[in-house]
Order: C-alpha cells, then sequence, then structure tokens
C-alpha cells in the first residue's frame, strides 16, 4: 500500500531495507526530536538495530497487533506514524504515534498522513477509536489531532518520562464511527 500525500511524499510500509535511512533520520532529527521522544540506546542509531526493528513492525502488523508506516521523501525518511497497542474485543481501540522531520514541519504533511492512518485503522483494523497523547508543550502535535478530528478529553500529569523528567501530556481521541460491532 502507497499512498502520495504530497507530489514529493508517499505513505508507505517500512522494509527492512530502509533500516539505514531510518537510523539517519533519528540522527538527522535528533535535536528536534529530544524534547518529545524518550532517551534511546545508542544502536537506536545504527541501520541494523533499525532493520530489525522494521522487522518487528511488520510482524505486529502481520498479527494485526500495529502499523507502523514511512512518510518517504523517496528513500529518504520524511516522518514515521504507527498504530500502537491494538485492543479488539468491545474496545477497538489504539494508540497513535508520531513524527515528522523539521525540515518538513508545516507543510501539512502529518495532517494528510493522520486522516490516512485513520482511514487504515477504521476500515483495514476495523477500529471504533484512536488515543493520542501530546505533551503540554507540544502545540504543534496538539494542532494536528485537532485538525484531525480529535478531542482533548484530559490531561495526564507527569505521563511520559522525556528528557530526564516526567512530562505532563494532554489526551486526545478520535471516535472512527458509532457502527455496531
Amino acid at each position: 500500500m502507497t499512498l502520495q500525500l504530497a507530489p514529493d511524499i508517499e505513505l508507505r510500509h517500512f522494509t527492512p531495507d530502509d533500516g539505514p535511512e531510518l537510523a539517519d533520520a533519528y540522527l538527522r532529527c535528533g535535536r528536534h526530536l529530544a524534547r518529545w521522544e524518550p532517551d534511546r540506546p545508542a544502536a537506536w542509531l545504527t541501520g541494523e538495530y533499525q532493520r530489525d526493528r522494521i522487522v518487528a513492525m511488520q510482524e505486529r502488523y502481520d498479527e494485526g497487533r500495529g502499523g507502523t508506516w514511512m512518510l518517504a521523501d523517496g528513500p529518504r525518511v520524511a516522518g514515521l506514524i504507527g498504530l500502537n497497542d491494538v485492543i479488539g474485543g468491545c474496545l477497538r481501540s489504539a494508540d497513535l504515534g508520531y513524527w515528522l522531520s523539521v525540515e518538513y514541519v508545516g507543510r501539512g504533511l502529518m495532517t494528510a498522513a493522520v486522516e490516512a492512518v485513520a482511514k487504515i485503522a477504521e476500515t483495514e483494523f476495523k477500529l471504533h477509536r484512536l488515543a493520542a497523547s501530546a505533551q503540554v508543550a507540544n502545540t504543534a502535535s496538539q494542532t494536528v489531532l485537532r485538525r484531525t478530528g480529535f478531542q482533548q478529553i484530559g490531561t495526564a500529569p507527569e505521563y511520559l518520562y522525556i528528557g530526564g523528567g516526567w512530562q505532563d501530556s494532554h489526551l486526545f481521541q478520535r471516535v472512527l464511527h458509532n457502527r455496531p460491532l
């Protein structure tokens, strides 16, 4: 599956061959992402580590437990978006997470990616709702969520351990449909 988000940007699944490019994206974006991402092991920045991660992502997708997609500028990783912790049964929910490389910010790419993945969540994963969080200081992420129909449902104090301390986060949800199971 490949979706065109912009003339130069596609949304597609990662392949193991993207491992070095994903590691390079984390290297390029390290300073930009440091405010929002947890500390990672040194191996995180290697192609081999990312290749193994991508294989695990594909296994999760194949098992219906989640999905991770690349915002691709040719072979270059412009960003990542994922459905995590897919729960079936009477909840039918997943957590949404994403990041965008700083040089692609302000083009509406993540807004388009969230809309595309929300559609996949509803049609392919048969989910009822998506949950997401954004640190209180991350107004750009909050804007993306609001533009794509997410509603803030609360604030969780000391929600994530980022940058050497516990950070407060706003919690959001988007109900995808109201159809019966």
